[in-house]
């Protein structure tokens, strides 16, 4: 009993820092976008990519099942409401034992 709420915080973990790196890509594709941070910042430059990288393959199916919205990227979004439904249901289930 006591295994699956130490999975379920494992998983649970996980979860918070998926939502955390969708956060930060966001908040510097918007820097760079608004031009507050340059692009050709290295520093800058090599987080965004390696966020990317990172969540790509998440994301990735996501964006093949949407439909193409133009501009805007609505996946991480997807993926924050999926990955909050997850943790609703894992919370559920570690309370059922």
């Amino acid at each position: 009993m006591q295994a699956i709420a130490v999975l379920v915080d494992i998983v649970m973990m996980l979860t918070n820092v998926l939502v955390m790196l969708i956060i930060v890509q966001f908040v510097i594709g918007l820097l760079f976008a608004f031009n507050v941070i340059s692009p050709s910042n290295d520093f800058a430059r090599q987080v965004y990519e390696s966020i990317n990288r990172l969540l790509d393959p998440v994301l990735r199916p996501i964006r093949n099942v949407m439909p193409n919205t133009g501009t805007i990227d609505f996946s991480p979004l997807v993926l924050i409401l999926l990955l909050q439904i997850l943790s609703r249901v894992l919370m559920g289930i570690a309370g059922a034992y």
